[in-house]
């Protein structure tokens, strides 16, 4: 069975919106995207950026230090200057929180 680590209520990310929390070590940004959320590093992989202070536009997140852009959904970069993928979570709700697992990927 899976470990899931809560992160937060999910009333703390409003629709179309992110924040980071702290989780030990890690640093994790949520998403609500129509009602469903993502999970994933907090740091942009161009640039020591926090991704929640950028620019949420549908499923993609755009850092704010030089324009590069994730898809939320698989971490694929999508715009340069980014090129290297960032890390995504398995995220399971549950009685009311956004729960991770720290050692899946959202694809898995």
């Amino acid at each position: 069975m899976a470990e899931l680590t809560k992160i937060c209520p999910t009333s703390e990310v409003a629709e179309g919106t992110l924040k980071s929390f702290e989780v030990g070590p890690n640093v994790i940004a949520v998403y609500n995207i129509g009602g469903t959320f993502y999970a994933t590093d907090n740091e942009c992989t161009h640039g020591a950026a926090s991704l929640a202070e950028g620019i949420l536009e549908d499923d993609v997140i755009e850092c704010t230090l030089h324009f590069g852009a994730f898809n939320v959904k698989t971490g694929e970069a999508v715009q340069a200057p980014c090129f290297t993928p960032l890390r995504t979570y398995k995220v399971v709700v549950q009685d009311g929180h956004v729960m991770v697992d720290l050692d899946k990927t959202a694809a898995d």
